[in-house]
């Protein structure tokens, strides 16, 4: 393993260690009911989650808390309590539907005396599917293999899945009242926006039909009868319920470890933003622009340095491909640097899955092109069918975590040593 690659890994591990839960619920429990406590949840990050509440609950002297949450297959991790159950991310599948039913039927049962602890993370807007009716899972289904194709952005992507739906956008919380509610979030979104994490399950946000079927129309969505039918009748159907949200861990929070981590190791860090929106290999250009002038002009940082960004890049497919939207990113940065001497850099998903393959990212050195090129590969055709993993994959550039039980979206790093 080069140095810089050793470096990179350590500022992408730095950024994951400070997006986990555990520890984040002590400054932040609430107290205590006089009946039940209940914990409901989906996302990735759910499990870790549950089990870092349980631990804070427990040390705070309170009796164990019960309930049900669901997180993806294969992220699941031991509970004492909370049962936690496993679902296919990023299309929903019967297991989604079954868990979304099971935690429904939970928040309903909760009274006036109960507390209902929420916990949301990125992926809870496929793992907690239930679809609003007059709809049914397939249409779901299609519906999010379209929207994940078309390019939107995540938040219009969730304005959609809300409509949609039984319990996002509020509808959970409609369900537990008159318990107590409180939600805990670990955002994925630009912005950190309640609203769009996880499709807001339990925070309420007014929708206009028109506004989401124009959405529909400019990604070229597929709208059927069905589903124009349950916009109209679905958008107002809940009200507003007063609960506590806490954000456990954000975007920011990832970037300013690994900002801590490179001043350690004698680097200055520079980050760009925790929001950066816009197709993967646009954002590159613009990345690479950047890292040419600040190796070329020491502007608009001198080095060693690192320029470090988050956010949620999207990609438009167009070819058959595989790979995220993080290795769709690093491909085209190295496209647009050609000449990458004194630059490496990394991008990986949070979660621990870029798309739909098993890395996390890749990372890349000034030796990436040149070794590609020995390969016979040709990098702009890859990029042109969408088709980066393969490419990180042949190259053994890929970054591969498993799991990592958090989700703050997109992490990229670019390391560049020549002032």
């Amino acid at each position: 393993m080069t140095s810089d690659e050793m470096i990179l890994r350590e500022l992408f591990s730095a950024a994951l260690v400070a997006a986990q839960p555990a520890g984040k619920f002590d400054a932040c429990l609430p107290l205590p009911a006089k009946g039940r406590t209940i914990v409901i949840g989906a996302g990735k990050a759910s499990a870790q989650m549950a089990a870092a509440f349980e631990d804070a609950w427990l040390a705070a002297g309170h009796a164990g808390p019960e309930g049900l949450v669901v997180t993806r297959y294969g992220h699941s991790v031991p509970t004492r309590y909370i049962k936690v159950v496993e679902a296919a991310h990023p299309i929903p599948d019967d297991a989604s539907e079954q868990a979304s039913r099971h935690i429904l039927e939970i928040a309903r049962s909760a009274g006036p005396d109960d507390l209902v602890v929420c916990l949301i993370s990125g992926g809870a807007s496929a793992l907690l599917c239930m679809p609003a009716p007059g709809l049914t899972l397939s249409d779901k289904q299609r519906l999010n293999h379209e929207l994940l194709r078309s390019g939107a952005p995540i938040g219009a992507m969730n304005q959609v899945r809300k409509a949609l739906s039984a319990v996002k956008g509020g509808r959970l919380a409609a369900a537990v009242c008159p318990a107590r509610l409180v939600t805990y979030l670990i955002s994925d979104v630009p912005g950190d926006d309640v609203n769009t994490i996880g499709s807001g399950p339990t925070i309420f946000e007014h929708s206009d039909p028109e506004q989401v079927l124009d959405l529909l129309r400019a990604y070229e969505i597929t709208l059927t009868e069905a589903m124009a039918r349950a916009i109209g009748q679905n958008t107002n159907a809940v009200q507003p319920v007063d609960a506590v949200v806490h954000v456990l861990a954000t975007p920011r929070m990832a970037l300013e470890a690994a900002a801590a981590r490179a001043r350690a190791l004698g680097i200055s860090p520079l980050i760009l933003s925790d929001a950066i929106e816009g197709e993967a290999r646009e954002v590159a250009k613009v990345h690479a622009a950047i890292a040419r002038s600040t190796r070329d002009h020491g502007d608009p940082i001198r080095g060693p340095c690192v320029i470090l960004s988050g956010g949620e890049t999207t990609v438009t497919m167009k070819g058959n491909g595989r790979g995220g939207r993080n290795s769709e990113f690093l491909l085209a940065l190295a496209l647009a640097l050609g000449d990458s001497n004194g630059i490496a850099a990394i991008a990986g998903d949070t979660d621990g899955i870029d798309g739909s393959e098993r890395n996390a990212g890749a990372w890349i050195d000034a030796d990436f092109i040149r070794l590609a090129s020995d390969m016979g590969i040709e990098l702009s055709q890859y990029l042109d069918q969408n088709d980066a993993y393969s490419v990180f994959e042949a190259t053994e550039r890929l970054v591969v975590t498993g799991p990592t039980y958090t989700n703050v979206n997109d992490f990229r790093a670019i390391l560049i040593k020549n002032e």
